[in-house]
């Protein structure tokens, strides 16, 4: 039973195991969630769902198989605050048990449905309890809650009938998913995973050492002995170098907020920002409008930087094969004798830990998979999403 909607859930990446399939038909064989959808929604996410991250795709999967509609439509307070009539539930149930309320089946496809509902939306101005054509409560139109009408779209209020295709207004899941788009926060939160804490020997004893002076003073029959110790420090040093300009200007925010949390991120050793266009050559630029001649030679990392610097290259490696393998496929400034690929391989020999992070991978037959199958095949790539940034710190501690 619902096979197809097995499918649609390992479409949407949720893990879903023969075990647990069979346990959601068993639960359906018992009767455990009746004839209502709500409570066949909540009885196979239970069975179903293992992550709070696969929550917002569950609902995805969910609103497809049961041919929902995409919850987009912007519903005002004010009206949210019309449709809120608990008092209705029970005038509903007055109804049906007088047999006064009999349902209604619209014709209307879910397009026409949506369609209506965006006009209705404009033109609507006041509170509206029964009838049959504007949003409100007990009526008969396609839109609202408490009505006769099946397989409209509830806004609003409780489900009566289990019959509405969509439930607008909700999503709430989805600031949970591990394949959304960072922000700062998250930036930072990533950031703290890159610590190697060493103690220098010529430091002063600052910092207090709990479990020093615990055991000191249970030594010293109770009495108060502090011990102090040298601070220790972050030894890790980070190398950013980052994609500017072209493809990459749609994710200019993302950038800025990635530069500004590696700024706050107080607790490196050694900062260094530098970007690129498309890919690395023989120079560097010291600012993201990358003019010509603003820029250091790229051997100068070699050179002043440390091999245990950590590197992290963000880009969306969408480049013509040509600017990858090319002498001369750099036409933004000089490839200084090698092509870009020679480049990275030189960045991948000289630093020892480095990752390339990407705001977009290539799908389908997309025409730069060339050239970042290539850059994949040099450096870890991972996607810029909540699970890959953790990925990536992960890699970059690694050994």
């Amino acid at each position: 039973m619902f096979e197809a909607f097995f499918v649609v859930l390992k479409g949407k990446g949720i893990a879903v195991t023969p075990g647990e399939w069979l346990s959601l038909q068993e639960a359906l064989d018992k009767g455990l969630c009746g004839c209502s959808l709500s409570d066949f929604y909540m009885l196979s996410r239970m069975l179903l769902v293992k992550r709070e991250t696969d929550y917002d795709r569950f609902d995805l999967a969910f609103g497809e198989f049961f041919q929902g509609i995409e919850k987009g439509t912007a519903l005002s307070s004010r009206l949210l605050e019309w449709l809120d009539k608990p008092e209705m539930n029970e005038l509903l149930q007055e109804k049906r048990s007088e047999g006064a309320f009999s349902l209604e089946r619209r014709e209307e496809s879910a397009e026409e449905t949506e369609a209506l509902l965006e006009k209705r939306l404009k033109e609507q101005t006041s509170e509206h309890n029964g009838g049959s054509y504007w949003v409100g409560t007990m009526g008969r139109s396609s839109f609202g809650n408490t009505g006769a009408s099946v397989g409209g779209i509830r806004v609003g209020g409780k489900s009566g009938h289990q019959s509405a295709f969509a439930v607008m207004g909700e999503r709430k899941y989805k600031d949970f998913r591990d394949d959304r788009i960072i922000d700062n926060r998250q930036f930072q939160q990533a950031l703290r995973r890159l610590r190697q804490y060493s103690s220098r020997q010529d430091l002063p004893r600052t910092d207090l050492d709990v479990e020093g002076t615990i055991d000191k003073t249970c030594q010293n029959g109770g009495f108060l002995q502090v011990v102090m110790e040298k601070p220790r420090k972050n030894a890790i040093k980070l190398l950013l170098l980052m994609d500017s300009g072209g493809t990459m200007l749609p994710y200019s925010q993302l950038m800025n907020e990635l530069f500004q949390a590696v700024s706050k991120s107080n607790h490196f050793k050694e900062t260094h920002f530098y970007y690129f266009h498309n890919c690395i050559y023989g120079k560097v630029y010291q600012s993201p409008v990358c003019d010509y001649g603003d820029w250091i030679d790229t051997e100068w990392l070699f050179r002043n930087l440390k091999s245990d610097t950590r590197v992290v290259i963000v880009g969306d490696a969408a480049m013509a094969p040509e600017e990858l393998y090319s002498p001369s496929g750099n036409y933004r400034g000089p490839n200084d004798g090698l092509p870009g690929i020679g480049w990275l391989e030189l960045m991948k020999e000289h630093f020892r830990k480095s990752v390339w992070l990407n705001p977009k991978m290539a799908q389908g037959n997309a025409p730069w998979r060339e050239s970042e199958t290539a850059v994949k095949g040099i450096f870890p790539m991972f996607p810029m999403t909540v699970k890959g940034l953790k990925e990536a710190m992960e890699e970059l501690m690694q050994g």
